[in-house]
């Protein structure tokens, strides 16, 4: 998870730029603030979907058969 200071500062700087622009530095630090929360996004969303189990509605597994490697290679859901 990025740090709270991380997400003030990308707020502001999303917040300035509608209102008065920004700086090129500002600019910079802005794209390598987004690219680090898109990083900690997908990391984040990766691990849950990999950790996901999906059964339909009869109680049947029907996760998919690659998430179900994957869970393999890690030792989730004793497979």
């Amino acid at each position: 998870m990025l740090s709270k200071e991380k997400m003030t500062r990308i707020n502001f700087l999303a917040k300035k730029a509608k209102a008065e622009g920004l700086t090129p530095a500002e600019k910079a630090e802005q794209k390598r603030l987004r690219e680090e929360y898109i990083k900690v996004f997908r990391t984040g969303m990766r691990h849950h979907i990999e950790s996901m189990k999906v059964v339909d509605p009869e109680g049947n597994d029907v996760t998919p058969e690659k998430v179900k490697k994957i869970q393999k290679r890690k030792g989730l859901h004793g497979r």
